[in-house]
């Protein structure tokens, strides 16, 4: 988060297997948007924690947003039909995790984006996106 934090990160995307609530703790106070990975578990605990600290849960597979004008479809990755997504959802960009990779190509004229991973990754990324100019920047955090 210092990461971010310095950057001037204006929103902050969780692709999932966010882990718990540690890591929603350090997420708290700010815009943030995030779907369930395979890894989580939607606990009443961890329902009544987020409510509590006023973090919107997803419900919609995808999560759907728009920033600078542009339409982001965010997924975990292991959803059904993710890949029939990446090959025709009317979206700028679609965003996921799962694989623990980084990645960043364009499908059909849609910009698919995985950040990494922090965790279960040889090197752990992550990815800032400036969506006004289309930047995006992999930051690399080091090994496990």
């Amino acid at each position: 988060m210092a990461l971010f934090d310095e950057l001037g990160a204006g929103h902050v995307i969780h692709c999932g297997d966010v882990g718990g609530v540690r890591v929603f703790g350090e997420l708290v106070g700010r815009p943030l948007t995030f779907v369930w990975g395979n890894a989580d578990y939607e606990t009443t605990d961890l329902l009544a924690y987020l409510e509590g600290a006023g973090i919107p849960v997803p419900v919609d597979v995808p999560t759907t947003l728009v920033l600078d004008g542009k339409r982001f479809a965010v997924y975990h990755g292991h959803e059904p039909g993710f890949q029939r997504a990446i090959d025709g959802l009317d979206v700028d960009y679609i965003l996921h995790g799962h694989t623990h990779l980084p990645r960043d190509d364009t499908v059909d004229g849609r910009r698919v984006i995985n950040p990494g991973a922090l965790h279960r990754a040889r090197r752990k990324t992550v990815a800032t996106l400036d969506a006004s100019t289309g930047v995006a920047v992999f930051h690399d955090l080091g090994e496990e």
